[in-house]
């Protein structure tokens, strides 16, 4: 129906245009695109985690591309904890996740070579890709198979790809929220094995699943022999709520010789610049531990938002909320009467509210939009009574 639709970077150009005006109007914006746990009145320790970052020990400078090893043995008894039982030689830590994908496209990318990356996603993969001199080429989520990964559809983006050399897969996806399960991983691994690629799996949203599939749970690439080269990804940003303590970590894993060639090349890339801080790394175990009690409480807000909202929407509404399996976002599909465009800037505009459209994250067709859910319940409740009133209108 809107085929014809303006290049999304214009788009999100207005959108920001008119976000910026009602601000400096003075007008109120319930944001229900927030995602800095931070920001959300949430219950930080702060006297905990200024104490954290006291050791005397930081004081001293000693380099270690890997990162510390009282830092990758506390990353790895905190993984172990949660099923995934990971030495701590095959760690290599990072100031962010965005660094971790910076590092491995170095060292498995030349310049004009592609990454496959999923649609719909998170709109960063192309900009870290491109910064790098890398191609960042999609793969197709499909919005009938409640945006799971296939394999046949994944095989065929590959082979159109110039110099394919990795797929990235978020686990769960942003902002989907559908997870890998079991035989997806099988597949997926399979093929990336038969190819030659190597498997990127971005497990920061892992701990925020909802229920798991009896089944046929969702899993992480974090453990186990895999066939492909697979490195997973994480950090203490969305997992523990501390993202302003930049501290990420890659998990090498797959056939003994190329993950141990894969280790020492990232430790050669991660002594270029030496990036992660003596503070935190020496504060890791005990920030781990604090981020178990932010985590809670993310957890608990994100599950009390998404209750609202399903309450919200009784069964044969308009507007209904896409499965998935975990994360901090809800996607709903909305009625497309009116460019994804226009029904945004009026939220914005005549109710007050800022919402994500779904143009942001590649989905493939109109119309949908994207909400945080980690606003105070207030915010979400008010600025989802208003989404809804105006998606109905």
């Amino acid at each position: 129906m809107f085929s014809d639709r303006v290049p999304w970077p214009e788009r999100a150009n207005r959108l920001t245009e008119a976000l910026r005006w009602r601000r400096g109007s003075g007008a109120p914006v319930l944001d229900l695109t927030e995602t800095n746990p931070t920001r959300v009145g949430l219950d930080y320790p702060r006297r905990e985690i200024a104490a954290a970052l006291a050791d005397p020990a930081v004081a001293a400078y000693a380099p270690e591309p890997r990162g510390l090893p009282v830092a990758r043995e506390a990353v790895a008894a905190w993984l172990a904890a949660r099923g995934r039982v990971v030495a701590p030689d095959r760690l290599v830590l990072t100031s962010s996740t965005s660094e971790s994908y910076a590092q491995l496209f170095k060292i498995l990318c030349a310049p004009g070579d592609s990454v496959l990356v999923p649609q719909p996603s998170y709109p960063l993969f192309e900009h870290l890709a491109r910064l790098e001199g890398v191609v960042a080429a999609p793969y197709l989520l499909e919005a009938d198979r409640d945006w799971r990964l296939d394999a046949g559809a994944l095989a065929a983006a590959i082979d159109a790809a110039r110099a394919p050399r990795a797929v990235i897969v978020v686990n769960p996806n942003n902002p989907t929220g559908t997870a890998l399960r079991g035989r997806e991983r099988q597949a997926l691994d399979r093929l990336c094995a038969a190819r030659g690629l190597a498997v990127i799996a971005d497990e920061v949203f892992l701990e925020y699943l909802a229920s798991p599939s009896v089944d046929d749970p969702p899993v992480s690439l974090a453990t186990g022999r895999p066939e492909a080269l697979t490195f997973t990804l994480g950090g203490l940003s969305k997992s523990c709520g501390l993202p302003q303590m930049k501290l990420g970590w890659i998990v090498t894993t797959g056939p003994d010789s190329l993950r141990d060639q894969a280790v020492g090349r990232l430790e050669f890339a991660a002594d270029a610049s030496l990036s992660v801080g003596t503070p935190v790394q020496h504060a890791a175990g005990r920030l781990l531990a604090i981020g178990d009690r932010i985590f809670h409480q993310i957890k608990a807000r994100v599950g009390e938002n998404l209750s609202h909202l399903t309450s919200l929407l009784p069964s044969g509404s308009p507007v209904r909320i896409e499965p998935g399996d975990g994360g901090w976002s809800a996607v709903l599909r909305v009625p497309a009467v009116r460019p994804e465009e226009e029904l945004v800037l009026l939220l914005l505009q005549q109710d007050g509210v800022l919402v994500h459209p779904g143009f942001f994250f590649d989905f493939p067709r109109e119309a949908y939009l994207v909400v945080s859910l980690l606003p105070t319940p207030e915010i979400f409740q008010e600025g989802m009574d208003r989404v809804l009133r105006r998606a109905l209108a």
